[in-house]
């Protein structure tokens, strides 16, 4: 029989068996089950936190495995939400993952609740969407985008979506390695929240590569409403 304290042993050192017990009562929604919310699953799927929703109705494209690292080939055409949920408990014990197969105007109808939610979209009208939501049931949320070389993050509580030109911006060609970088810092700040460590937030990270290939990192505050 697996033990906590054998599973996440190197967690435990870092900061003790009863902030490790802390995160088995947590429960997180990932919106989106693509590159970010792969990337997600694997970080935070094998964390200790107690309950993993993810959210989305696609299903595995040829196009997505290159950068979506939760799936191999023989997965093209399942539903990514219920691969990933596969990922999640097949490497940890301790998790209850669901898959929720369905739009996000759906899922809100659950009326579920949930200690946080991250953003794994692509596209700003559903990010606009899980800053009503989330503001709605006084939940906060992690939103992350990603396109090219570069990408940006903020741990949205009090802070205004709507500072963004909401439009149904199509993104640009991308490759993995990005993705799993701000899926990175996506993961960190949730995992610092959840496990009752500071975060800084309302503040957004933009990251990027600049023509001579060295990596950026410019902060913004974000207004409140």
């Amino acid at each position: 029989m697996i033990k906590t304290e054998d599973y996440f042993n190197r967690q435990i050192q870092l900061w003790g068996e009863e902030t490790q017990s802390l995160l088995q009562n947590k429960k997180i929604a990932i919106i989106g089950s693509g590159g970010l919310g792969c990337s997600l699953a694997l970080a935070l799927g094998t964390s200790g936190i107690g309950q993993v929703d993810m959210v989305d109705f696609d299903t595995v494209g040829l196009h997505n495995i290159h950068r979506q690292v939760a799936f191999t080939l023989k997965d093209e055409g399942r539903l990514k939400a219920e691969v990933v949920v596969e990922m999640i408990e097949a490497k940890n014990p301790f998790v209850k993952a669901i898959a929720h197969t369905m739009s996000f105007d759906e899922f809100k109808l659950l009326n579920n609740e949930y200690d946080l939610i991250l953003d794994a979209t692509d596209n700003l009208p559903t990010r606009e969407a899980i800053d009503r939501y989330a503001k709605s049931i006084k939940t906060p949320w992690i939103y992350a985008s990603v396109e090219e070389f570069n990408g940006q993050v903020c741990f949205f509580e009090n802070a205004s979506f709507q500072v963004f030109n909401i439009s149904d911006h199509k993104p640009g060609g991308i490759a993995a390695p990005i993705v799993m970088h701000i899926a990175s810092l996506q993961a960190n700040l949730a995992l610092r929240y959840l496990a009752g460590l500071s975060v800084t937030k309302d503040k957004l990270y933009y990251l990027y590569f600049n023509n001579d290939g060295e990596l950026i990192t410019q902060k913004f505050n974000m207004p409140s409403n």
